[in-house]
C-alpha cells in the first residue's frame, strides 16, 4: 500500500489474486495436455532441458530467499534453536499431504495475528501523524508493490504436489479449491494491508510488525505466533526444493539416507540466510520479482499457449497473452527498481512514536520532507 498507494495497492491485490487463481488452473490444465504431474515435467516436456532446467533454479532458489525468521531478543539463537528442534523434523516428512494438516495450525495462528493487527488500528491508529501523501491514489513505486503481492500468493511451484495429494484429482475439484482459497486469501490480504496501513500510513516499514513499540505485549504475542506459522508452512517449501534436487540429480528417487543428507544440507543453507538476513522488505520484493513472476506470469502462461489447440480467440489464451508480457515487465522492472530504490529497513529499532514525552500528536500532518528533518528534534507521545 505505501509504496503503490492506496486505492491503487486494493485494485492490484484484486488483481494479482485473479492472475494466481487463474495460473493455479492453467497449470493443472497443461498438466493434463501433456500427460505430466509435476511442474518440472510440464516445462520439460514443453521447452526442453533449457526450460526445465531454468524452473529447476526458480523453485530450488525461493525458499532460501523466503526464510527470515522475525525475532527480537537472541535472534539468531531463536531461529537455529527452532530450525534444529522444528523446522528440520518436519522437513524430513515424505508425504506433503501430512505437512499440509500441521500447516493448517498456521492458518488458525494467522487469523489471531489479524485481529491483534485489527485491534492495534483502532487503539494506536489515532495516536499516529498520518503522511502528507497517505491517500493518494498511485504512487510510483507500484511494480516493487506487484512483486510483494506475487510473493504473498505463490504456491505454484507445489501445486503439482497438493493436487496429487487429493484423494480424487480432477481439473475441476481443483478450479473449486483453489477458487475458495484465493477468495479467502485476497479477503486476508485486503484486511493485513488495510488495517496496517491505516495505522502507520507513509511510516508503514516492509515487516509491519517492526512498526510496533517493543513494550506491546499483544503485538509480542503476535510476532511469536508469526514465527510459528513460519516453523509449520516452511517445510512444504522445503519439500519443493528437495524434490528439485531429487528429480534433476538422482532420477526423482531418494534413499533415506540422502533424503535426510540432502533435507539437513538445504535447512542448513537456508538457515545460514535466514541469520544474514534481517530487512524483510528487500527479501519479500527479490523474491516477488524473481522468483514469483515467473513462476505465477510466465511459465504456465508461455506452458498453455504452446501445448493448447484452443482456438487463439479462447478466453484461456487471451489471458495467457495478456499475463506473458506483463510478467516479463515486473521481473525486469521490478528487480532494477528493487536494486535502486530498496526498502527503508529500520529492523532492531524503534520507531518515533514508541518514545513518550511532552508532544502531543494532536491534528499533526507528515510529509516525507518534514519527517527527515523534525524526527530527530520531537518528542512524541502517544499516550496522553
Amino acid at each position: 500500500m505505501k509504496q503503490a498507494g492506496f486505492p491503487l495497492g486494493i485494485l492490484l491485490l484484486f488483481w494479482v489474486s485473479y492472475v494466481t487463481d487463474f495460473s493455479l488452473v492453467l497449470l493443472i490444465k497443461g498438466g493434463a495436455l501433456s500427460g505430466t504431474d509435476t511442474y518440472q515435467s510440464l516445462v520439460n516436456k514443453t521447452f526442453g532441458f533449457p526450460g526445465y532446467l531454468l524452473l529447476s533454479v526458480l523453485q530450488f532458489l525461493y525458499p532460501f530467499i523466503v526464510d527470515p525468521e522475525n525475532a527480537f531478543i537472541g535472534r539468531h539463537f531463536i531461529i537455529v534453536l527452532s530450525t534444529v528442534a522444528f523446522t528440520l523434523p518436519l522437513s524430513l516428512y515424505r508425504d506433503v499431504a501430512k505437512l499440509g494438516k500441521i500447516s493448517l495450525i498456521s492458518t488458525v495462528l494467522t487469523t489471531l495475528i489479524l485481529g491483534i493487527v485489527i485491534t492495534r488500528v483502532i487503539s494506536l491508529g489515532p495516536h499516529i501523524p498520518k503522511t502528507e501523501d497517505a491517500w493518494v491514489f498511485a504512487k510510483p513505486n507500484a511494480i516493487q508493490a506487484i512483486g510483494v503481492m506475487s510473493f504473498a500468493f505463490i504456491c505454484h511451484h507445489n501445486c503439482f504436489l497438493v493436487y496429487g495429494s487429493l484423494e480424487e484429482p480432477t481439473v475441476a475439484k481443483w478450479s473449486c479449491i483453489i477458487h475458495v482459497s484465493t477468495l479467502v486469501s485476497v479477503f486476508i490480504s485486503i484486511l493485513f494491508a488495510t488495517c496496517g496501513y491505516l495505522t502507520f500510513t507513509g511510516f508503514t516499514q516492509g515487516d509491519l510488525f517492526e512498526n510496533y513499540c517493543r513494550n506491546d505485549d499483544l503485538v509480542t504475542f503476535g510476532r511469536f505466533c508469526y514465527g510459528v506459522t513460519i516453523i509449520l508452512t516452511y517445510p512444504i517449501e522445503c519439500f519443493v526444493t528437495r524434490e528439485v534436487i531429487a528429480n534433476v540429480f538422482f532420477g526423482g528417487n531418494l534413499s533415506s539416507l540422502f533424503h535426510v543428507i540432502i533435507t539437513v544440507i538445504i535447512m542448513t543453507a537456508a538457515t545460514l540466510v535466514s541469520l544474514l538476513i534481517d530487512c524483510l522488505g528487500i527479501v519479500l520484493e527479490l523474491n516477488g520479482v524473481l522468483c514469483a513472476a515467473p513462476l505465477i506470469f510466465i511459465l504456465p502462461s508461455a506452458c498453455y499457449l504452446k501445448l493448447s489447440e484452443e482456438p487463439r480467440t479462447h478466453s484461456d489464451k487471451i489471458m495467457s497473452c495478456v499475463m506473458l508480457p506483463i510478467g516479463a515487465v515486473v521481473m525486469v522492472v521490478g528487480f532494477v527498481m528493487a536494486v535502486t530504490n530498496p526498502q527503508d529497513c529500520t529492523h532492531g529499532q524503534e520507531m518515533f512514536y514508541c518514545f513518550p514525552d511532552n508532544f502531543s500528536l494532536t491534528n499533526v500532518s507528515v510529509s516525507h520532507l518534514q519527517m527527515t528533518t523534525q524526527l530527530s528534534i520531537l518528542n512524541i507521545s502517544i499516550f496522553q
